[in-house]
């Protein structure tokens, strides 16, 4: 059944569906697309959701005769801008800003099955002296972990690890890794793997190569991992979060063995934090909320961390304190994802209310929304170059309706609304504040959801269905937009003026650096789309 299905989703592009979109800026085309070996995958398939990693490979290590984890270079030319889904079990949404975004490096995960093991197959690629310089894309479907090779228009991957007894849920890169170790995997057990990717390019064996197991058999938490992300500027540690509510935090420098020695959490409605009591992994653990985190994500720099529950609310942390700064409920619902702008301004959260928010970290507080019926977000936050220009913000969205979003947000445009009739459209002024704008949110403190006519409210530029089964995943890059099904189906959609490159040079998708050029062309009246760097 998984069989015959696989072959005809691989086929021909399907009937009803266009193989472009227009945008403000030009016309997006289909490319080519990815996914999984018809036949590959096993009854397991339906119990993960398919999340997507950018992982860019640079340099080839120096000695290739005995590979080892400190041998890898990295690049950071590349910055993934995914959309990340969140919640596997409550529901498929995903946000993201265009054109890269330093603190997303997280995805979710689905529901757990068993424990680990772990065995690696493939037969289209295995070479101790492979040079491993390109870009990849790294998703999990089913029982498996993929790698396939972004500039290659094959459909197939390029290498496949299977995991025997637990299916991988979230995986992040490091692009700038300093040991080797540059990939993290988490499972539905709640075991978690931190590996060299190049290694596995490399090795034509059938195990996970030089793995540090963490974790192991879910010693310390035995909840699915629903998320995972490298530290920004954390110097190897990185922080797992779990079906449980806990979020975990783990450094490559110490022991890999267990310390499960944290106190008895009193209150699941409080945020904690307990630090291990020995020098061992993890180091330390906090309680983050009662049910499932659904996802979480850094900003750029580092300095903050949002999580998103399975309880609605929005939560933001100062990372290196360890203190709640703000945070919100939303509408209805869980909330399923969250995404920052690549300035550390804004914050987009997703959930089951069908809702985007758009979240000022100035103000703590709710400045604009849409509706969708799900989504996915990444942004694009350009900076101001004095030209006197309006900022505009892109981010995207998809979800289970099949449907990619994209939104313009005009930061000029964020200010306090008039009261207006329900329906309306909003009006802009200093006058007649409502009570949301009246005051700052003291720090620390968690929100109710603001009344919708009390915000001003954004309309999608584009919507255009671009797969036949609900959407997981966005991510952009500096000539592409990628579209994830939950499946385990990657579209990668050309950005306007990079389709006569491509024809070309066909070999080089990604070959230039996200600050070679803008990422859209022209001006839209007034305003400027600028790229962040």
């Amino acid at each position: 059944m998984m069989s015959s299905s696989a072959t005809s989703t691989n086929g021909a592009q399907s009937p009803g569906l266009k193989t472009y979109f227009k945008t403000p800026e030009g016309r997006y085309k289909l490319q080519y697309e990815k996914t999984y070996p018809a036949g590959l995958l096993h009854f397991a398939h339906g119990k993960t959701v398919t999340q997507v990693t950018l992982a860019h490979l640079k340099d080839k290590p120096t000695q290739t005769a005995q590979p080892s984890s400190s041998s890898l270079g990295v690049s950071s030319g590349v910055r993934s801008a995914a959309a990340r889904l969140l919640g596997g079990g409550n529901g498929s949404r995903a946000l993201g800003f265009v054109g890269g975004n330093g603190g997303s490096k997280s995805v979710s995960g689905t529901n757990r099955v068993g424990s680990l093991g772990a065995s690696s197959s493939n037969g289209l690629l295995g070479n101790s002296n492979f040079d491993g310089k390109g870009t990849y894309l790294i998703f999990n479907a089913g029982d498996v972990i993929l790698i396939s090779d972004l500039n290659s228009q094959d459909k197939d991957p390029i290498k496949s690890i299977h995991f025997s007894n637990s299916n991988p849920a979230c995986h992040a890169f490091d692009p700038d890794a300093k040991d080797g170790h540059d990939l993290l995997i988490g499972l539905n057990s709640g075991d978690v793997y931190s590996v060299s990717l190049r290694q596995q390019l490399q090795d034509v064996g059938k195990k996970l190569v030089g793995a540090q197991h963490y974790n192991k058999d879910g010693c310390v938490n035995n909840s699915r991992c629903t998320g995972i992300a490298w530290v920004p500027n954390g110097d190897g540690a990185f922080v797992v979060a779990h079906a449980d509510g806990n979020l975990y935090i783990y450094e490559k420098s110490k022991d890999g063995s267990a310390d499960p020695s944290f106190p008895v959490i009193k209150d699941q409605t409080q945020f904690s934090v307990a630090h291990a009591r020995y020098s061992k992994n993890p180091v330390a653990r906090w309680h983050i909320c009662q049910g499932s985190i659904n996802t979480i994500a850094f900003s750029t720099d580092g300095a903050y961390i949002a999580t998103v529950g399975r309880d609605g609310y929005l939560r933001v942390f100062n990372y290196n304190n360890e203190q709640l700064v703000c945070g919100g409920k939303g509408y209805y619902g869980a909330l399923l994802c969250c995404a920052w702008s690549m300035d550390g301004k804004y914050i987009l959260t997703g959930g089951e209310d069908d809702l985007v928010q758009v979240w000022s970290m100035e103000d703590r507080k709710v400045v604009a929304w849409g509706q969708w019926s799900c989504v996915d977000s990444y942004w694009s936050a350009p900076t101001s170059d004095g030209t006197g220009e309006s900022i505009v913000y892109r981010f995207g969205s998809v979800g289970q309706d099949t449907q990619l979003l994209l939104w313009d947000l005009e930061a000029d445009e964020i200010v306090v609304p008039m009261r207006r009739p329900p329906g309306g459209s909003p009006t802009f002024s200093t006058a007649s504040q409502s009570s949301h704008w009246d005051s700052t949110c003291p720090v620390g403190t968690l929100q109710p959801a603001p009344s919708m006519r009390d915000v001003p409210k954004l309309s999608p530029v584009v919507i255009h269905r671009v797969h036949t089964e609900p959407l997981s995943g966005l991510n952009f890059t500096q000539e592409s937009v990628l579209t994830v099904s939950r499946e385990g189906h990657i579209k990668i959609w050309i950005r306007p003026g990079s389709a006569e490159s491509q024809s070309s040079n066909s070999g080089s998708l990604l070959s230039t650096s996200l600050k070679e050029k803008p990422l859209f062309p022209g001006k839209a009246g007034s305003t400027g789309y600028k790229q962040m760097t």
